[in-house]
């Protein structure tokens, strides 16, 4: 009992100094934040949102972030203070899908506003500035907010021919070379999306303009927000994480946040029963699809991916892939458009995890010993089937 006593007294312990520090340093945000542009009590009111909605979206973003509930009160001023962090946004090669998924979410909620009210400094797709005046107001942006915003780049950097294939704005400069400054000068680097993460669609076989991860182009460590696109609450939730303890939130190895990507689609999903029942979709159509049975035969690569969607879904948590009726396509992932190809048929010959691996034993391509094990299970459970069918 006494060695329980103890390790209780140190693990509150452990809370009260580390509430203590979420405090100090957001009353150090007050002071070296920008002012806020819109008061965010007001704007909640304004889009009709209650004290009583809003404790519940706290208590729900405590909880996804892995943190204790005594954290809900550091939450809210958080989120309160969101308003008042600089932003600089970056877009490189990509398709903007990631900025349109956060533009496109669920309205009236809290991380709508959220997202409206950062002090966006830089964004190339929103803003109104255009040519040498866009120029200016980033260039504004890095002197007056230097080692205080965060950078979030959207899509892959191309390192062929010194990085020409892709060049910005009217000085001429390449992706690498605007990348290098700013992150030089940021607080933090968020990569958003699977271009910017891992190299996305850009980098794909062949792969001509040699486009790769933010990180591999510049050497540097930087938050990746897998999927294509990843979801916006996760993109909320880290920027919340920041705002409370001043620091990135814990990563995997491969830079992902762990509250978000920490466990597979697979452990998560509401089909997971029928896959241990061995009830799969055998195809489209058939009696297990209008059973919703498991996709694993249709291509799901729910066993080999790690990332959240199972349980905040998309669109206010309406739907996501799976529950509308496709297999996961393992967008989170490194490399997805090459190593979970074909879409629509299990991965046959290797595998890059699956079975009950964690996520740091993932990135080499295996023997597929996993994925054999998953279709001699799948097609002994299918003769079981057709026996019982028979009977």
């Amino acid at each position: 009992m006494d060695g329980r006593s103890n390790y209780d007294e140190t693990i509150s312990r452990q809370y009260r100094e580390l509430i203590e520090h979420c405090k100090s340093h957001l009353e150090e945000m007050d002071d070296t934040l920008p002012e806020p542009v819109e008061d965010f009590q007001t704007l909640l009111q304004e889009r009709g949102i209650s004290r009583r909605s809003f404790l519940k979206w706290t208590s729900a973003t405590t909880a996804a972030l892995m943190l204790s509930p005594l954290f809900r009160p550091m939450v809210a001023k958080a989120a309160e203070q969101f308003s008042r962090l600089p932003v600089v946004w970056l877009h490189f090669a990509e398709c903007t899908g990631c900025s349109e998924a956060l533009l496109r979410s669920s309205y009236p909620n809290v991380d709508s506003i959220l997202l409206d009210t950062i002090s966006l400094e830089y964004h190339e797709t929103l803003m109104a500035a255009a040519g040498y005046q866009a120029e200016e107001n980033l260039e504004r942006a890095l002197h007056d907010f230097a080692g205080k915003f965060i950078c979030v780049i959207e899509g892959a950097l191309p390192k062929g021919m010194g990085g020409k294939y892709l060049t910005i704005g009217p000085k001429g400069k390449t992706g690498l070379e605007i990348a290098k400054e700013v992150t030089s000068k940021s607080a933090a680097v968020i990569c958003i999306g699977s271009c910017s993460s891992f190299g996305g669609v850009q980098a794909a076989k062949p792969n001509p303009t040699d486009a790769v991860s933010v990180g591999d182009a510049l050497g540097i460590t930087t938050v990746n927000l897998g999927g294509c696109p990843p979801n916006p609450a996760n993109f909320t939730g880290t920027l919340l994480h920041f705002l409370l303890f001043g620091a990135l939130p814990p990563l995997d190895s491969l830079g992902r946040p762990i509250w978000a990507y920490g466990k597979r689609i697979h452990d998560f999903c509401e089909r997971r029963p029928h896959y241990d029942a061995g009830e799969f979709v055998e195809e489209w159509g058939d009696r297990g699809a209008k059973k919703e049975w498991c996709l694993y035969k249709m291509g799901c690569k729910g066993p080999y991916t790690f990332a959240n969607c199972a349980k905040v879904r998309f669109n206010d948590g309406t739907s996501w892939p799976v529950m509308a009726g496709h297999g996961c396509m393992g967008c989170t992932e490194p490399g997805f458009w090459d190593t979970m190809a074909p879409y629509e048929k299990p991965i046959a010959d290797k595998t890059i995890g699956g079975g009950e691996k964690t996520v740091d034993k993932i990135g080499a391509v295996l023997t597929g010993v996993t994925v054999a094990g998953i279709a001699a299970h799948a097609g002994l459970s299918a003769i079981r089937h057709r026996e019982k069918d028979k009977e």
